[in-house]
């Protein structure tokens, strides 16, 4: 099971929500939760004063989150370096109709991490985050899938980012009317979404047409 922190972090001034700050959230078993159901983060960093935003996977491991990739990569490259970073998730709820046209919005849940990474070259906790990886895409899979080789090993660079400063942001509920549209016979009210929606597996043209399919599996397609 995952770790999940039990005492919230006082937000550092660059993580205090400002816009609405009743929104802002600094439990850690908040933040903890949305950095895990999130499959994807956005990474934030500067290479020469122009600032990029790169999607890529992440998983969480007690107060530090992994990254990984080809050690070519631009983004591991730079932030090896010890350059400032912005690490984001967000997911979205729904979809949230007003009877104005300003006051659609969209619930979500929100992380945002301030931070220097740094290279994991100790080789068991280079290994816990590969493992991690894997588990916070598909759980289960690292029991049914070949570890990495020492080559395999050698062109991964892994890099931790400590969740010292993190803060998260939560929308909820419905729209914020105003008491004058409130008459409008205009429909408002929520659309609900869910990021855990997963096709039929299909199985590569290896397998034998007989060969089950693993129950980890199949529990991604009966959510």
């Amino acid at each position: 099971m995952p770790f999940v922190a039990e005492t919230a972090t006082p937000p550092s001034e660059r993580t205090k929500v400002k816009r609405l700050p009743d929104r802002g959230e600094y439990d850690r078993g908040a933040i903890d939760a949305i950095l895990d159901e999130a499959l994807v983060c956005h990474v934030g960093f500067p290479v020469d004063g122009q600032p990029y935003v790169i999607p890529t996977l992440h998983a969480r491991v007690g107060e530090q989150l992994y990254l990984h990739g080809a050690p070519a990569n631009r983004m591991l490259r730079t932030l090896r370096d010890g350059v400032d970073a912005c690490v984001t998730v967000t997911l979205i709820d729904g979809l949230v109709l007003s009877r104005s046209w300003f006051h659609h919005s969209v619930n979500y849940r929100s992380v945002v991490v301030l931070g220097r990474a740094v290279e994991v070259t100790d080789q068991d906790e280079k290994l816990r985050a590969l493992a991690a990886l894997v588990e916070h895409i598909v759980p289960g899979r690292t029991e049914d899938a070949r570890p990495p080789t020492d080559a395999e090993l050698r062109a991964t660079l892994v890099l931790s980012l400590p969740l010292a400063e993190a803060s998260a942001k939560v929308r909820t509920g419905p729209a914020k009317e105003e008491e004058s549209d409130l008459a409008l016979d205009h429909w408002s009210g929520v659309v609900p979404l869910a990021l855990d929606v997963s096709g039929e597996p299909a199985a590569d043209s290896y397998v034998e047409p007989s060969a089950p399919v693993p129950d980890y599996v199949a529990a991604l397609s009966a959510r």
